[in-house]
């Protein structure tokens, strides 16, 4: 069988479906469980049976694909998580647009899988170009409120200026080795080492929400919560972290990649989890942890630890993708995203449960997996010495803090709630049940042997860590918790006004942008603008009025020459004719009248000559010999 029908079967489909248009949710549900779960089955299948793929365009291109066992297993996580998430869509969201919405999430799913199960950079583009057109498809999908498609628009370009870096790399390794082959990445030196290394490093930052990058996850919250779960857990933020952990190998060859990496990623861990404590917007914070987790990801791929790196980009999907969705309902539920609106424990125990057990992972807090994966990034640094480990150590308490505030917040209990809410039902439950499942058999990974197991899985080892650093670290998480404690019970306001709520987007990120990049680049562009209808149009300006001035002229010499020498030449005609009309019908009836007189008068004389006497003719024969006569001796 070939690796192309695994991307092929969600993206053909999820065409359709859009096409189709709504339906009933019990029909998209089961049309959704069933090309996910067909793309879980070839996905086992792929790993299992070590398919493989190709496409050949022409000697120079050619489309490749191909699983490592870091690609196998993101290759199984995608539609897992996907499945969870669309079969919740579906129940859940507005029945508005609802078919194209589960048509554009299941292509999503199938444009992941060909970044996933890519093995050159051409296929890695057209699956790359692919999510970034849903993801702006799916943010802008209640487009009647205008302000959705400009929050489409700007994480779209925001992703798009970041691309560029793909597009460089991709040009650079076709330029040295006359290929797009992943595999020829590590043959390369000097500046095309750098371009592609750099390139790719770009790009997997803005499409991971790193720092400079990160407000655009802030303008994607503008989508349905389903699409911010599947987005953040499963397809286009996640592809970010895969893609340099999958070409770690090669990438890391190039001087400065991996403290580049780390740097990255520590900085967007620190700045997300300080921006996450204060967000008062539960999507908003989440979005946050979303940048903070994938930066932990980019520290673990800069200290060399690719695959420490997708097994906490698999374990963040199972917790990350059921907290958006009880965001979603929390937020449906109280009529606003405002946690201190919340306190929706009453109301929703049952979600607010299922939130915990998410929460407890996003916080990294033993026994949940997600502590597992972040305690291994702070043993795959802990060989950099100790400023780095605890610098993530901070990162994960400000994890805590922020998980605790979203939980307390969303879900505690309030003893006066005399609001009227709709309770979900159980249909629109059913895929955050699935996914905190999912978070629970993450739990496992604390069992060492089961750990090492999946460890061989991926072909690698796990690193080892002191326990010294693992007591410190369970303090730092402690830390957190009771700081988002103190903060619910003491400002559960945060970030809503003065300072706080300047600093919660992304700690003047936004306006730094604004101010650094978008307006000296608007400035350009209204400059060029001025200089092209100012300078550049002048000739074209200076030739039409040329023209225009030319035309004018021909037109007054055509009216004063060539149509006076008309109006000459019709004015004589009509002299001729009047001319004509007073002397020609004399002259032409007097010349036959005339000539009619003369032979009139030449027949009376000549009848003269007839007198019937014969000397006369003989006198008239005698002079005939006599004049020929004379013309013969004249003639002689």
């Amino acid at each position: 069988m070939t690796l192309w029908l695994l991307p092929l079967l969600p993206i053909l489909s999820g065409v359709l479906i859009a096409v189709m248009g709504n339906r009933s949710r019990g029909w998209l549900g089961g049309l959704a469980v069933a090309v996910l779960g067909g793309t879980f089955v070839l996905a086992l299948a792929a790993v299992t049976q070590d398919w493989t793929a190709y496409l050949i365009w022409s000697d120079a291109l050619r489309l490749t694909a191909s699983l490592t066992p870091i690609s196998a297993a993101v290759a199984l996580m995608v539609p897992a998580i996907a499945l969870a998430v669309v079969l919740h869509a579906t129940q859940h969201e507005q029945a508005r647009g609802l078919g194209r919405l589960i048509g554009i999430m299941i292509l999503f799913t199938g444009g992941m899988e060909l970044v996933v199960v890519a093995d050159d950079l051409l296929t890695l583009l057209i699956g790359w170009e692919l999510i970034g057109a849903c993801s702006w498809a799916l943010i802008s999908h209640k487009w009647r409120d205008m302000e959705n498609p400009r929050s489409g628009l700007y994480a779209f370009v925001m992703t798009r200026f970041g691309d560029l870096g793909l597009f460089a790399a991709a040009m650079a390794l076709y330029s040295a080795t006359g290929s797009f082959d992943y595999a020829g990445i590590a043959t390369l030196e000097g500046t095309f080492q750098w371009i592609v290394a750099f390139g790719i490093l770009l790009s997997a930052a803005s499409k991971a929400g790193q720092v400079p990058f990160s407000p655009w996850l802030f303008r994607a919250m503008a989508g349905p919560s389903s699409v911010s779960a599947l987005l953040h857990a499963a397809t286009l933020v996640a592809a970010g972290a895969y893609i340099i952990a999958r070409l770690e190998p090669s990438l890391s060859i190039a001087p400065g990649f991996s403290v580049a990496a780390i740097l990255i990623g520590l900085i967007t861990a620190l700045a997300g989890g300080v921006t996450g404590v204060l967000q008062n917007h539960a999507k908003r914070l989440l979005a946050a942890s979303t940048s903070a987790q994938l930066g932990f990801m980019f520290v673990a791929v800069g200290a060399g630890y690719p695959g420490i790196a997708v097994l906490h980009l698999i374990v963040h999907a199972t917790f990350k993708a059921p907290l958006f969705l009880s965001a979603g309902l929390a937020g449906d539920a109280a009529g606003s995203y405002r946690l201190d609106k919340m306190m929706l424990g009453q109301s929703l125990p049952i979600v607010g449960g299922l939130t915990a057990i998410a929460a407890v992972g996003l916080a990294g807090m033993p026994p949940a997996g997600g502590g597992w994966s972040k305690e291994e990034i702070i043993k795959a640094v802990e060989h950099t010495g100790y400023w780095l480990p605890i610098a993530v150590m901070l990162g994960g308490a400000l994890s805590a803090a922020y998980t605790t505030r979203f939980l307390l917040l969303a879900f505690s209990w309030r003893g006066d709630d005399e609001r009227s809410i709709e309770v979900p039902g159980m249909m629109e439950t059913i895929g955050l049940g699935i996914l905190a499942a999912l978070t629970l058999t993450t739990s496992l990974l604390w069992y060492p042997p089961l750990a090492e197991a999946l460890a061989a899985l991926l072909d690698m080892t796990l690193p080892k860590g002191s326990p010294l650093m693992l007591g410190l670290s369970l303090a730092f998480v402690a830390a957190g918790v009771l700081g988002g404690v103190y903060l619910v019970r003491r400002h559960p306001t945060l970030g809503t006004s003065g300072a706080t709520a300047a600093a919660s987007d992304w700690l003047g990120l936004p306006k730094l942008i604004t101010i650094a990049v978008v307006r000296p680049i608007d400035a350009l562009a209204r400059t060029t603008a001025w200089i092209d209808d100012t300078l550049i149009d002048a000739g074209p300006r200076g030739v039409a009025f040329m023209g225009r001035k030319g035309a004018a002229f021909i037109a007054e010499m055509d009216n004063r020459v060539v149509d006076q020498g008309i109006r000459n030449t019709a004015a004589f005609g009509d002299w001729l004719a009047q001319v004509s009309d007073r002397f020609g019908e004399t002259i032409s009836d007097g010349i036959p009248k005339g000539s009619a007189r003369l032979t009139g008068m030449l027949g009376r004389d000549i009848r003269r000559l007839q007198t019937g006497l014969s000397h006369h003719y003989y006198a008239y024969i005698i002079g005939g010999v006599i004049a020929v006569i004379a013309i013969l001796a004249a003639g002689a």
